[in-house]
């Protein structure tokens, strides 16, 4: 008669503890790593941009390419149609303000206040480049002095302000 007895094939039996160490050790690894790149990703763009005067005050920054802000002082803009090219300069902003209206007004206003000047290049004049506009750079502070923007962002906040009425209402001005 045929014999009906079964034999557990080798490669089901348990793994050895050194095996299952080196699989554990490996998933630690990689988890640990794909923490740290989270972490150290989430803490490069925590910052969106840094002010003038960090950028002055840090001589680290020369050279690199970072995002700045500044309040655009339009007395200073000046548009070379034929070359496409845009300068003007841009004044410190504190980091900390309620209004950001109030805000670019004050610094404007301060003559103390940390100023730096822009230049784009290849660039169409836009609308909303005039004074009291945030403009946000991006590009690299060059060894003239002089920051070498290759992206410009304008926020307008008086644009956007709400009128206020004789009862203290905020009204939202009508489209003609």
């Amino acid at each position: 008669m045929a014999d009906l007895s079964w034999e557990k094939p080798k490669n089901l039996e348990k793994p050895k503890r050194s095996e299952r160490l080196k699989f554990l050790t490996a998933g630690v690894v990689i988890l640990l790593a794909v923490l740290y790149l989270l972490i150290s990703g989430t803490l490069q763009g925590a910052r969106y941009f840094i002010t003038v005067e960090e950028l002055l005050r840090d001589t680290s920054y020369g050279g690199q390419t970072l995002r700045i802000s500044g309040a655009v002082d339009g007395e200073t803009i000046d548009y070379d149609s034929e070359n496409a090219v845009i300068q003007f300069e841009i004044v410190n902003i504190p980091n900390k303000y309620d209004d950001l209206a109030a805000a670019l007004r004050d610094a404007l206003m301060d003559p103390s206040a940390a100023r730096l000047r822009i230049r784009v290049e290849d660039a169409a004049m836009p609308d909303l480049l005039q004074h009291e506009a945030q403009a946000i750079l991006t590009g690299a502070l060059g060894t003239d002095e002089i920051f070498h923007a290759t992206e410009l962002l304008l926020k307008c906040p008086s644009r956007f302000e709400e009128s206020t009425g004789p009862e203290g209402l905020s009204k939202i001005p009508e489209h003609q």
